[in-house]
């Protein structure tokens, strides 16, 4: 089935659903399966436009075919009306950001053979293509008068002009050899080997723009400059500008500049902006009079492996000075510079402990261009995560992880004070649309994937503008869930969520999935999650469980903390009282059918429950858990994590590595366990997953070995996804049903 002909038949699905209501009779159902998740469409980066009435965002849709997403445009009116698609192209469109008159949207695409900035009238017509580099553009921001975009490219970082990063990678690709040599770690990151290369921001003109017309001025394929070409001049015509006879730069620029190499603004710089692997244009931005820009970059030098100190720094975009380091007293992770609308002020994110990726975020303040700068939440223990300034840049907007929750939060910019918005949910992006008008978020639910909503500051008059799954949605049947609470380690409050069962029936007894979260500061909050989201094993007839135990994000920083140096052992006792206290709550759960799974230091837990918790589970499922601790930390690439985590290196701390190390263990292993490990895992490697096996194998314990030659720490394919979901609950169904 193609990609198309799937959206035919997911169509006539919606179609059937509406014949079946008004013919009175209910539209058949089904319990929800992992069939239902692959077939979501994912609502992503909104942004609202300046003048605050439109919205535009990415949807991305599976192509089972292709066996991968596709992302294309949209645009819906803050008040819902007028939804519709702005892109359909084979290729996928991503990154939309408005041009500050709201006459343009400009996005990435790789509709021209490689992924470069585009142009659309959000009125319709045909996408134009801004740049031409020889290199993919990874993310963009547009300056404030609309003139330049500032872009990111990998380039080799002695080689500032992209052409030449494009003419060594051709000739190495002429090489019969294929060695690399490396003088310092990291010499591979999450999913990819290094290669020299680093994503440096630079700024370039934007083409001429016709306001009579709409379009842009742009060349015939023949006419266009070619990257190699560089005017000696540091004037380069720009949008609005014209190029005198006497301008170096006329020659080259000829009818338009779109096609101007562009200025590195951090050449030479061993560093990333954006941060790799998930950065992304969160990472830099312009100055509000757009003369500068301030990126987000860890200038380390050989200590990039175990250091998190990434600074602030801003820079000309003529390159007239080097960058200047703007949070050099912080040795800890600064990230996220983002001025307010009136341009006083820059705010950013700030963590406080160096070494430490989970220390909780502050916001920090900064008078511009004066550079006075103050900690605006200090006194208030949360992390704030994706931010934004309210239009009349007296409060910022933040989603925040708060009891199980991803809360929306509308923090004062002169107090600090912070008052809660939304309560419940996931709340991704919040923005302010226009001054006086609604907050524009997006959120998703247990229940519900990710749709758009808006609701004023105060907290009323919520809506929801996009329902984008709804025919979906009432075609599948659904577990409910609840939260409660317990007395964990200590008799500290630990909460955890059930998902009932489909088709609950409280006279029946339901054998149960217990879920165990990864991080391992992170979460099993209430959001609609793509790998491990708990409704496919309640579609299936199971009850699930999920315990935030000690070391989980959203319940204060000493909470969090206390993990660290005790990785088996408060986190254990959460889950062996939060699944007694669950199951004494909830007397349909079958306790002698209980099955444990989890990944990453949710897959450390389940080889450590083998060991030491070996008589309670019917079954075990271990998806890229570390099996060995000490060997975990030399074949890992952020060194940072694990020396955190245990209190130095191993060299070091050997007891600490040693105490709660899985591989001490193996000869109480008994308990089925299925293994599951993808090659291209740099974090957890795959040899730990081929350990769990061998020693499952060896001593003799039921056990099978799922591996993916082309996944990383995640399973992303659609058919890998599929495949993965069958095999677990192939699993648990033949030891818990």
């Amino acid at each position: 089935m193609s990609g198309l002909t799937l959206l035919i038949v997911l169509g006539f699905a919606t179609l059937a659903a509406v014949a079946f209501a008004q013919s009175g009779r209910a539209a058949p159902t089904h319990p929800f399966g992992i069939r239902d998740l692959v077939a979501m469409d994912r609502l992503s980066d909104h942004q609202v436009s300046p003048e605050g009435t439109r919205v535009v965002f990415v949807v991305r849709q599976t192509d089972l075919d292709a066996n991968k997403g596709r992302t294309s445009l949209w645009l819906v009116s803050v008040d819902g009306s007028g939804l519709r698609r702005l892109t359909n192209q084979p290729e996928s469109d991503s990154q939309p950001r408005w041009s500050p008159d709201g006459r343009r949207v400009y996005f990435l695409s790789a509709r021209g053979g490689s992924s470069q900035v585009w142009a659309i009238d959000p009125e319709g017509g045909e996408a134009v293509e801004v740049t031409h580099q020889p290199l993919d553009v990874g993310a963009f921001t547009v300056s404030p008068d609309g003139s330049r975009l500032a872009i990111s490219m990998d380039v080799f970082p002695d080689l500032p002009n992209p052409k030449d990063t494009k003419q060594r990678l051709d000739e190495r690709a002429e090489q019969k050899s294929t060695g690399r040599l490396y003088e310092q770690a990291m010499m591979r990151h999450w999913d990819a080997w290094k290669d020299g290369r680093r994503s440096h921001v630079f700024v370039v003109p934007l083409p001429a723009h016709s306001a009579a017309t709409g379009d842009f001025r742009t060349r015939s394929a023949s006419q266009r400059v070619t990257s190699g070409e560089r005017a000696s001049s540091a004037k380069i015509p720009v949008a609005g500008d014209s190029a005198s006879p006497g301008d170096a730069a006329s020659e080259n620029a000829g009818a338009s500049a779109e096609y101007a190499v562009p200025l590195d603004l951090m050449s030479g710089l061993d560093a990333d902006c954006p941060a790799k692997p998930f950065g992304g244009a969160e990472d830099f931005t312009f100055t509000p009079d757009g003369k500068s820009l301030v990126f987000a970059a860890k200038l380390v030098g050989r200590e990039e492996a175990w250091s998190t100190d990434f600074d602030l720094y801003v820079v000309p975009i003529d390159a007239s000075q080097p960058p200047r380091c703007l949070t050099e007293s912080n040795p800890a992770w600064d990230t996220r510079p983002t001025f307010s609308p009136d341009g006083k002020t820059l705010a950013w994110l700030a963590m406080r402990v160096p070494g430490y990726e989970a220390d909780r975020f502050r916001v920090m303040l900064m008078s511009w261009p004066d550079g006075k700068a103050r900690c605006l939440t200090e006194a208030w223990d949360r992390s704030p995560g994706e931010f934004s300034w309210s239009p009349d840049s007296r409060a910022l907007y933040a989603a925040v992880d708060h009891l199980g929750q991803i809360a929306l939060f509308a923090i004062d910019a002169t107090s600090g004070e912070a008052r809660i918005v939304v309560k419940e949910g996931h709340v991704r992006g919040p923005v302010g649309a226009s001054a006086g008008g609604p907050i524009v978020f997006g959120m998703d639910q247990l229940q519900s994937p990710v749709d758009l909503y808006t609701l004023r500051p105060d907290g009323s008059d919520l809506r929801r503008i996009t329902r984008f799954n709804e025919s979906r949605l009432a075609a599948v049947r659904l577990g409910e869930p609840e939260q409660f609470t317990f007395k964990g380690w200590n008799n500290e409050t630990v909460h955890a969520y059930v998902v009932k069962p489909v088709d609950f029936d409280p006279s029946q007894k339901y054998p149960v999935a217990f879920l165990i979260h990864g991080g391992p500061q992170g979460s099993f909050g209430n959001d609609f999650h793509y790998r491990w989201n708990p409704q496919s094993y309640a579609g299936a007839g199971y009850a699930a469980i999920m315990v935030d135990f000690h070391g989980s994000t959203g319940y204060g920083q000493a909470f969090c903390d206390a993990i660290q140096n005790d990785w088996g052992g408060k986190p254990l006792v959460d889950l062996q009282k939060g699944l007694e206290a669950a199951l004494a709550k909830y007397p349909w759960m079958d306790g002698s059918r209980v099955a444990a799974l989890g990944a990453s230091y949710g897959g450390y837990m389940i080889n450590w429950i083998a060991g030491n918790w070996p008589d309670r589970f019917r079954c075990l499922v271990n998806h890229d858990g570390v099996f060995d601790t000490r060997m975990g930390y030399f074949d890992t690439e952020e060194l940072w994590f694990p020396e955190r985590e245990h209190g130095g290196a191993p060299w070091d701390r050997p007891e600490a590595f040693e105490e709660h190390n899985p591989a001490r263990f193996v000869g109480r292993w008994k308990t089925p366990m299925l293994v599951i490990h993808g090659a291209n895992d740099f974090r957890v490697c795959e040899t730990h997953g081929l350990a769990a096996f061998n020693a499952c194998q060896r001593r003799g314990t039921p056990s099978k070995l799922l591996h993916f030659p082309d996944e990383n720490h995640w399973v992303l394919k659609p058919h890998n996804s599929i495949l993965w979901h069958d095999t677990v609950l192939g699993w648990l169904d033949q030891w818990c049903k």
